[in-house]
């Protein structure tokens, strides 16, 4: 060994130019001959190592394209359709295969997805977009101002009945170009910029249906847009129903070709079918469940991703109906007892958020909620209760039932509690009862079906409480909600409020472009609302989402309707790949361009 190693670290190791290189390994004996081949081994897996691990340090991991998707849904689509879409299926679908001037994004952002900027007046009146180069509809067609002008139009034609009608009635169209068009508002709305993500359809195809046939056109299922996705195969049942839809992704879709190369969703009657085909493996991924069932799911190990919903749920004082509601010291002794904790703990297995206020959680304006003596336990609560009562003339009877004395006679502290249901709101209005109970309250809960209790009972105001829900949506708009001339059919202030401070901050509030100051006259608004205490808020639900652990690049962001989850899914990804940073392009998300001009 003294030899072999003498050998090749001094003078007699020659270099691999010479000759003596060959003449070195005959003088090996056949030991060093053997100790020689492994140190060149073992020399050259070292190498080959030091450079494998020096190669994978410049090495990143990106997406790749491929992969499928299988997800489950409650219901069948009949308007995949942006103008007609009324159920979710529609609108899931929808998200899928349209894409509008504007699309949403994580934290309530809109930037641009067939715009390319736009701009906004300074006062407030005049919205002008500039479309993208290169921008197509799945059968190849150039997407055109034409198209975005046919779209509003056919929105806002009354024969058709289009849901989004009132979001575009009196906005004038002003094509400029190809490229560029303007919407002109009558007065400043600073939510009308939300509108513009109305999914565009292709004029071309849907130009010869009137108006009378535009609703049962073949074109609201076979649908045909610009979106991330197109239809490649339908599968419909005996009866000509779909029973599901595969899509592949559009390699031309304005924000970039997504990842997925197969994605299907298959339709379910019910909830149950819909758990069923998940456990059994026929789906992947669904969602919508009711907490009970997602919490089941959650414990069995699956992946449940969750964002608050816009919405706000609480019980809404009639006091035109229930004089007993004019009493201020009544609605704040009802509104203390209420055990928000309990009910979001219980009914929606921690699925929610508590709320005492008009505005719910994760908005776009940032605006932050924190539940005014949330740590106060239930006897405290009680107490407190019980101490503004007594201090307004209340007390006890022998049947333990809270009562006053007044000049027409005695008041009893009684009403009846109306609400649908909906399985998390008749548990909600039982702990309610049993809460106010304990206050001496006496409650009859009534329940009803939801759309008796829209017609019979919400519209024509027929009810002393109402156990129910708002759905705020994305552009935070509360005038329809609170302000005093929208206490009747067809407006939703079902507390029927009114204070003309309210209605001055209301009214300011939608006009203003600046987020900042929409936040200053909100913050305003819920302090008035939580002080005259108009309504017992008790909760905003969480949209309830499983999907399989194989995708990644997920990103729920803030949800206003189930069809928001797929607002990024080409980011969405279950392949990926190795290339070098060198090669990897910086690409930042694009934020939507916006100018104001005079």
């Amino acid at each position: 060994m003294k030899n072999f190693l003498k050998k090749i670290f001094t003078k007699e190791f020659i270099t691999p130019g010479d000759r003596g290189l060959r003449n070195l390994t005959r003088n090996f004996s056949p030991t060093e001959k053997v100790l020689f081949s492994l140190f060149v081994i073992v020399f050259g897996l070292s190498t080959l190592f030091l450079v494998w691990n020096v190669n994978q340090s410049f090495l990143v991991e990106i997406p790749a394209s491929g992969g499928a998707l299988v997800e489950g849904i409650v219901g069948t689509p009949r308007f995949i359709n942006p103008v007609l879409a009324q159920g979710d299926a529609d609108r899931d679908l929808s998200a899928l295969v349209y894409s509008g001037l504007l699309k949403g994004e994580e934290g309530g952002r809109l930037v641009p997805d067939l715009a390319t900027s736009y701009a906004i007046s300074d006062d407030g009146l005049v919205y002008t977009f500039m479309l993208r180069d290169d921008i197509f509809f799945h059968d190849g067609t150039p997407v055109t101002t034409d198209d975005v002008e046919f779209t509003v139009q056919k929105a806002q034609d009354a024969a058709i009945k289009s849901p989004k009608r009132a979001n575009w009635d009196g906005i004038v169209i002003e094509k400029v170009g190809p490229k560029q068009i303007r919407f002109l508002l009558k007065s400043p709305y600073a939510p009308f910029i939300e509108n513009t993500t109305l999914g565009i359809l292709p004029k071309h195809i849907w130009k010869n249906v009137d108006a009378d046939q535009f609703a049962f056109s073949q074109f609201n299922i076979e649908p045909l847009g610009s979106g991330p996705f197109e239809v490649s195969n339908i599968r419909r049942n005996s009866g000509g129903l779909p029973q599901y839809y595969e899509f592949m992704p559009f390699k031309h879709y304005a924000l970039g070709k997504p990842y997925i190369t197969h994605l299907t969703i298959k339709f379910f009657s019910n909830e149950k079918a819909l758990i069923t085909a998940y456990e059994s493996g026929d789906i992947e991924s669904l969602n919508s469940l009711t907490p009970s069932e997602a919490s089941v799911l959650e414990e069995k190990g699956a992946r449940v991703e969750t964002s608050p919903l816009p919405r706000v749920f609480g019980v809404f004082f009639n006091q035109n109906q229930k004089v007993l509601f004019a009493n201020a010291a009544v609605r704040e002794a009802l509104n203390i007892v209420i055990p928000r904790a309990r009910i979001v703990q219980e009914v929606l297995k921690g699925y929610g958020t508590e709320i005492d206020g008009p505005i719910p959680p994760g908005g776009i304006l940032g605006s932050t909620h924190e539940v005014v003596d949330e740590n106060m336990d239930d006897v405290t609560r009680r107490e407190k209760a019980l101490a503004t009562l007594t201090n307004d003339g209340w007390k006890k009877n022998e049947r333990g039932m809270m009562e006053r004395t007044t000049k027409t006679g005695t008041e009893m502290l009684s009403f009846s509690l109306s609400t649908s249901n909906a399985p998390e709101l008749k548990n909600a209005a039982e702990i309610l009862r049993e809460e106010w109970a304990k206050l001496g309250a006496e409650v009859s809960v009534k329940v009803f079906e939801t759309g008796d209790l829209n017609q019979t009972i919400i519209r024509p105001r027929k009810y002393d409480a109402l156990l129910f829900g708002e759905i705020i949506g994305r552009d935070l708009d509360l005038f329809a909600f609170w302000h005093s001339s929208q206490r009747n059919d067809p407006g939703l202030n079902i507390a029927l409020y009114v204070n003309s401070k309210a209605d001055k901050l209301l009214t300011e509030a939608r006009t203003l472009s600046d987020p900042h100051e929409r936040v200053l006259r909100y913050e305003k608004l819920e302090e008035m609302i939580r002080a005259d205490v108009p309504a017992a808020f008790t909760y905003s639900p969480d949209f309830i989402y499983i999907i399989p652990e194989k995708i990644k690049g997920f990103s729920l962001g803030q949800i206003t309707t189930p069809g928001d989850r797929f607002m990024n899914i080409h980011h969405w990804y279950i392949n990926t790949d190795k290339v070098w940073k060198v090669f990897v392009k910086n690409e930042e998300a694009s934020e939507p361009s916006t100018t104001n001009n005079n």
